[in-house]
């Protein structure tokens, strides 16, 4: 049997790992942000408040802006949360309510190994697959019926090349949308068995079951699934250059040519010498993404305080 001075001496060694590994975490993450404040800070002082207003990007007059691919990169991560949010919980919730074990097993196995895929073969698929499938029905069909609708006209208008940001959400939608169904799979199946029988005991449907046991007593899960999948999507880099278009301007069509940060950065950093603007330019985009970041958790956190305190009352 050990005695009391090992179990001590153990128990301060497991808290001195344990602390020592969350500091360094914090410290990875503060070194990380020091350096991308630091290295956008000549971009900053170079063009000021203009960064965030401007969206011409041209390296022959050394003038850069941060707007277009901002832009970009907000509508694509909203465009593929809107459709893969909806999917992944429709799955998730057939997966581990409705479908037979065994089915189950098998397209959880699936889509398992979807979200293993590299994303450079996504964005393969969605330069050969979906890019000619926009250009030649899916954008012209819609030209056709909404071309004439005002306000709308404008979201279908420009030529159908088949790039642009809708297929960059599309291609992100497919892409975060095994995540979010694994992690919601994994919550609901956390679910106590006595919740769900005692909403069936009380005659409630599947529906009443998941409006009011499933989704409240899994609501922060379901939102840090949600989170995570934009998380990916904001920060995906190849599978979105094979297919937006790579052009930094603003339009508002959805299926005009676009540019997200994180593709920019792949495409342009190579060609960024040491200690030019141009670098720092890029720097400052990798900083201005992970604030964007910070702030949709920061977002997420706050509505999950406020559904919160409203159930409370």
């Amino acid at each position: 049997m050990l005695g009391a001075g090992s179990r001590l001496n153990g128990d301060s060694i497991f808290r001195w790992l344990v602390t020592t590994a969350g500091i360094g975490v914090l410290l990875l993450l503060g070194g990380i942000i020091l350096v991308m404040i630091s290295g956008g800070m000549k971009a900053f002082e170079t063009f000021g408040p203009s960064f965030f207003t401007t969206s011409i990007w041209n390296p022959v007059t050394q003038h850069f802006g941060a707007l277009a691919p901002v832009f970009g990169t907000i509508v694509t991560s909203l465009i593929g949360l809107v459709v893969a949010v909806p999917l992944a919980f429709g799955a998730a919730f057939w997966l581990t309510q409705m479908a037979p074990a065994r089915i189950s097993f098998a397209v959880g196995m699936a889509v398992q190994l979807l979200a293993a895929v590299p994303s450079i073969i996504f964005g393969m698929w969605g330069f050969f697959v979906i890019v000619p499938l926009i250009a030649r029905y899916v954008q012209p069909t819609l030209h056709h019926w909404f071309g004439h609708v005002p306000v709308v006209d404008a979201l279908v208008a420009g030529a159908p090349f088949g790039t642009g940001l809708m297929t960059g959400g599309l291609i992100l939608a497919v892409m975060i949308m095994p995540f979010v169904t694994a992690v919601m799979c994994d919550v609901f199946t956390s679910i106590p068995a006595v919740l769900k029988e005692s909403g069936f005991g009380l005659g409630a449907t599947r529906w009443e079951v998941m409006r009011n046991v499933i989704l409240p007593w899994s609501r922060s899960a379901v939102v840090g699934s949600v989170v995570l999948g934009m998380g990916r999507a904001m920060g995906e880099t190849m599978a979105v250059t094979f297919v937006i278009g790579n052009a930094n301007k603003i339009g508002w069509s959805l299926f005009a040519p676009g540019n997200t940060i994180a593709s920019l950065i792949a495409l342009e950093f190579p060609e960024s010498p040491a200690g030019s603007v141009k670098l720092s330019a890029l720097m400052a985009l990798g900083a201005i993404l992970m604030a964007m970041s910070f702030v949709a958790l920061a977002i997420s956190r706050v509505l999950l305080g406020v559904s919160g305190k409203k159930e409370g009352r």
